[in-house]
């Protein structure tokens, strides 16, 4: 397991436009580490996830069509890295979680909260057009309907609400949320790395349209899974009524 961690205590790890550079240099290492089966991602200290872009830059980096453009490539590219990982993304959320900030939580594909989250995407309060693949993401995690009102209305869900719409997987108080985290991310990492790969692909594909999706790439993973070492292991385990031991091969 490692852990991604969103740092800017200044402005409640409002995100930088450097911030959003590193973020695909962050996640090829971990991409590429065998020894790394799940990655979390939080935000520094206990006050928030993230507030959003940093607005603060907003004058500098996005004054122009041009510079605004510019800014979107590299948002983009940090948003391909965290929905390209092949690997689980679970996101650990405390406090605030706003605007860019929801938006890299559902770039992951597992969303924990504490009971003091507090999420929201308020573009229309900025006049912001909101990119077409993140509201792709929002409806695909919380339906049609719901991602209607998170942006139409722009307000901000309690982490009960959160998880009624479907915009996280779990709510647990926050004096229980790292050590949850820990253990929700740790079950996920004793499963079989490879199942866990093709299972996130066919996912992801299941989003795309039925015409466009890639079937032969998802079988080829289930056949990697098939002819595994792990698939070995696992049904031996399985007869043998012990824990299965993964290696990933």
């Amino acid at each position: 397991m490692a852990w991604l961690t969103l740092r800017n205590p200044a402005r409640l790890n409002a995100v930088r436009l450097e911030m959003w550079e590193a973020i695909p240099g962050a996640i090829a290492p971990l991409a590429a580490d065998r020894d790394v089966r799940v990655v979390v991602i939080r935000g520094h200290g206990e006050d928030a996830f993230a507030s959003g872009a940093d607005i603060s830059e907003f004058k500098e980096r996005r004054s122009d069509p041009v510079s605004a453009a510019a800014y979107e490539e590299v948002t983009a590219r940090a948003f391909e890295a965290l929905v390209g990982l092949e690997k689980p993304l679970v996101a650990m959320i405390h406090g605030v979680c706003i605007g860019g900030g929801l938006a890299i939580a559902a770039s992951a594909d597992l969303r924990v909260a504490a009971e003091d989250a507090r999420l929201a995407l308020p573009p229309a309060r900025l006049g912001i057009g909101y990119h077409l693949s993140g509201v792709e993401r929002i409806v695909g995690i919380v339906g049609p309907s719901a991602a209607a009102e998170i942006f139409f209305t722009a307000r901000q869900y309690t982490a009960a609400e959160s998880l009624r719409i479907g915009l996280v997987n779990q709510v647990v108080q926050k004096a229980d949320l790292l050590s949850f985290t820990e253990r929700y991310a740790a079950g996920i990492a004793a499963n079989a790395p490879l199942t866990l790969r093709a299972a996130k692909r066919a996912i992801r594909e299941t989003l795309r349209d039925p015409a466009s999706r890639d079937h032969e790439a998802v079988g080829r993973l289930i056949a990697a899974c098939f002819s595994s070492q792990d698939y070995a292991e696992g049904v031996r385990a399985f007869l043998e009524k012990r824990p299965p031991r993964f290696q990933g091969a």
